[in-house]
């Protein structure tokens, strides 16, 4: 299967609210947290909402993890849909990667 590149690949807000499958992508900080968890798990959803109530179903306490009590993504947490940060509310099309990732901070 061919790869698209960046300018062929369909709009993230797209209208569709169609489930997709989606590749996730999680950093080891939050893998060491769930037993049984992997860092690249493939599942179904429309937004990046639905795709984390999906890990929350596999790993129960990763929406804790990832998102606040407001409800939006946590403020040390970054998701990236196809190389752009994401909300809750950004729509996911078939064969999207989806990154999370755990902010640096330090000095």
């Amino acid at each position: 299967m061919r790869s698209l590149r960046h300018s062929e690949k369909m709009p993230i807000d797209s209208s569709a609210s169609t489930p997709s499958t989606v590749t996730v992508i999680l950093p080891p900080a939050l893998v060491a947290l769930f037993p049984g968890s992997v860092g690249q798990v493939e599942l179904t959803a429309s937004t990046v909402d639905e795709m984390i109530d999906a890990l929350d179903s596999r790993w129960r306490g990763m929406r804790d993890r990832v998102c606040d009590s407001t409800p939006a993504i946590r403020r040390h947490i970054n998701v990236f849909v196809d190389g752009r940060r994401a909300t809750l509310e950004t729509r996911l099309v078939p064969g999207t990667d989806v990154f999370i990732l755990t902010a640096m901070s330090g000095g």
